[in-house]
């Protein structure tokens, strides 16, 4: 896929930037992405487990939708990661902090902004430690096309 620069015109599931910056005593990567699907849309494949399981690196194994509520995840391997969430405004902004062991505790945030006939997608993961951040941008990048395949495939 073909990284746009600043001002090009965007399309549908193509990355419009991708950046790893430090924001205070963390490292941030923020992708955007805009859906040529209404937020409601794109607010169920983020946010209900048998869509989110299929474009997220593990499988979604709990899922209490509300602030102070767990997501449990596993993948494959046997590793489990439990999070907690943070932000749930439905169909607006789904965040929650990761915890896992190697990586430490992380943040994500997905908002959604309505764009004409469509949606913004603003995804950031949050890192106390940019190696971490390094290694995750490129898995972010497959995981957010996944996003877009799901979200068209979706009725």
């Amino acid at each position: 896929m073909e990284r746009k620069t600043p001002g090009q015109a965007d399309t549908k599931e193509e990355t419009m930037s991708d950046a790893l910056r430090p924001v205070g005593d963390e490292w941030e990567l923020r992708f955007e992405r805009r859906f040529a699907h209404p937020p409601q849309k794109v607010w169920r494949a983020v946010t209900e487990p048998e869509h989110l399981s299929r474009w997220y690196p593990f499988t979604a194994t709990e899922f209490d939708p509300r602030v102070g509520g767990t997501i449990r995840f596993s993948d494959e391997d046997g590793t489990e990661l439990r999070a907690e969430i943070t932000e749930f405004l439905p169909p607006r902004v789904f965040a929650f902090q990761e915890h896992d062991e190697e990586a430490g505790t992380q943040g994500l945030r997905i908002e959604l902004e309505p764009d004409g006939d469509g949606c913004r997608l603003v995804f950031v993961h949050s890192f106390a430690d940019s190696t971490w951040a390094e290694q995750t941008e490129a898995g972010w990048v497959r995981c957010l096309d996944e996003l877009a395949r799901v979200v068209d495939e979706a009725g």
